[in-house]
């Protein structure tokens, strides 16, 4: 029976946690199901739970290079073993999650007044990439969301323009939470923690919106979900 690896989107990354087995096992579970994702991964960063597995630093960096041929970064481990949580500080790796947010954050401000409901913030701009927006309550932009910026929200996202970016919806757990565009091609997509597989595309631009069913992200023309 092969190991166990699961993938989780959370605010930080892609959380993968690890089941029990001979560590080469893992990692070839761990690449094969990176690579079924094709290229909508690109660019991740990986936060991988280990528990008490003992893991050599050779083993770490190796798996860290591995990882950066598919433009992916291991970026944090998370450990109950000493031994490996000293491995992965000595490849200058994290060992804890709750890390400031990025320095290239957009500032926005709460609006002072705005109708009874749900709260939101609205972008009139092109995200560029370096840029990162991440609030609380919905997020709507008027403009495009390039490759390299990202939006992470606790409600929806709606992007009046190209989606090309990385975006995270109900980031808090909201399953309800959706995420739309007038051209949906994000390098990665999440609602909650679910992570979107790479979308097929059959290169036309039209509105949709992608939303949780069935217990996975589907996206679909606007109109019809």
């Amino acid at each position: 029976m092969r190991p166990k690896v699961e993938l989780k989107g959370i605010r930080e990354g892609l959380l993968v946690s690890l089941g029990d087995g001979n560590w080469n096992e893992i990692e070839e579970v761990l690449l094969d199901q990176l690579h079924a994702q094709g290229g909508f991964l690109r660019g991740a960063k990986i936060i991988l739970d280990v528990e008490n597995h003992i893991i050599k630093a050779a083993d770490l960096g190796m798996l860290r290079d591995k990882l950066s041929d598919m433009q992916i970064t291991l970026w944090a481990v998370l450990t109950n073993s000493p031994t490996t949580e000293k491995n992965a500080q000595a490849l200058g790796l994290a060992t804890r999650i709750h890390k400031p947010v990025a320095e290239a954050r957009l500032k926005v401000s709460k609006p002072e007044a705005y109708l009874e409901g749900d709260e939101a913030i609205f972008i009139q701009r092109t995200l560029r990439s370096g840029n990162s927006v991440n609030f609380d309550g919905h997020v709507v932009v008027v403009g495009d969301v390039n490759p390299g910026a990202e939006i992470i929200a606790g409600g929806n996202v709606v992007v009046w323009g190209k989606l090309r970016g990385m975006v995270h919806a109900g980031a808090a757990g909201d399953v309800n939470a959706i995420v739309c565009a007038l051209s949906l091609t994000p390098t990665q997509l999440r609602i909650a923690d679910k992570i979107a597989v790479s979308p097929s595309g059959d290169g036309q631009l039209r509105p949709e919106i992608a939303v949780i069913r069935d217990d996975r992200v589907v996206a679909g023309p606007w109109s019809e979900l």
